[in-house]
């Protein structure tokens, strides 16, 4: 069994950002003053020149550094951290941000108040009818 790195392939890894950004290669291609057949050229090369990387990762609103050091595994590692509250129970109790009082008492106290408003008003024109 080999032990060896592989190397890094620069341009596999700007096609795999670009298509997770939902990118075509002539949109890329357009960011950078370019055209869509350069774009392929570079994808398939395994390194880049270090001014063209740091146009790319502008384009890609990424650092050189993303770009360099991206994985697939790190990708999934990502989106697998997320909890998922579709998953678990009821999704909405086990929530972090559920409601910590009944909203139907909140409308209940709100249409509480807005009565008593109408009922001031209706008092107040009643007074204002009355003194004349």
């Amino acid at each position: 069994m080999s032990t060896t790195i592989k190397p890094k392939h620069i341009g596999r890894n700007i096609s795999r950002m670009r298509e997770l950004r939902g990118m075509k290669q002539e949109a890329l291609a357009q960011a950078i003053g370019t055209n869509q057949q350069a774009i392929s050229g570079i994808e398939s090369s395994e390194n880049v020149d270090p001014a063209k990387l740091k146009e790319i990762a502008k384009a890609l609103g990424v650092t050189v550094e993303a770009i360099e050091n991206f994985s697939e595994e790190s990708v999934f590692n990502f989106f697998n951290s997320f909890y998922d509250n579709s998953t678990a129970g009821n999704g909405i109790f086990n929530h972090p941000n559920h409601c910590t009082f009944n909203p139907l008492d909140k409308v209940v106290e709100l249409y509480e108040r807005l009565v008593l408003a109408e009922r001031e008003k209706v008092e107040y024109l009643e007074k204002l009818l009355g003194g004349k």
